[in-house]
C-alpha cells in the first residue's frame, strides 16, 4: 500500500468548499492540522469562519467523506476548534489576492 502523504489529504479537502464563500477550506486557513495514523486513519483539526457557523456539521461530513474516498484510508476523523479563533490572516495569499485583501 503506498504511504498516504499530508498533502494528498490536504489536495482532496481542497474539495471541500464552504457553502457561504465560494472557496475550499484549505486556502480559506480552515484546517489546522493533518495526522496520519498507521498511513490509515487520518485526525484532522480545523475551524469555521466564525463559532456560530450553522454549516460545520455539513463541512466535517464533508471533510471525512473526502478523506474516506483515498484509497487505503479505514477511518477519518474531524474535530472542530475556534482556538485559535480563525481570522482572515490565515487565507492563503492567492485567495486575498482575488478578494482584494492585504
Amino acid at each position: 500500500m503506498p504511504t498516504i502523504t499530508k498533502d494528498q489529504i490536504l489536495e482532496r479537502l481542497k474539495e471541500v468548499f464552504d457553502p457561504e464563500i465560494p472557496y475550499n477550506i484549505v486556502d480559506l486557513g480552515l484546517v489546522y492540522n493533518v495526522a496520519i495514523k498507521d498511513n490509515k486513519t487520518v485526525d484532522v483539526t480545523m475551524t469555521l469562519t466564525f463559532p456560530g457557523c450553522g454549516m460545520g456539521a455539513y463541512i466535517a461530513n464533508n471533510v471525512r467523506e473526502k478523506i474516506m474516498e483515498i484509497e487505503g484510508i479505514e477511518d477519518a476523523n474531524v474535530e472542530m476548534t475556534f482556538d485559535p479563533p480563525w481570522s482572515p490572516e490565515k487565507i492563503s495569499p492567492s485567495v486575498k489576492l482575488e478578494l482584494g485583501i492585504e
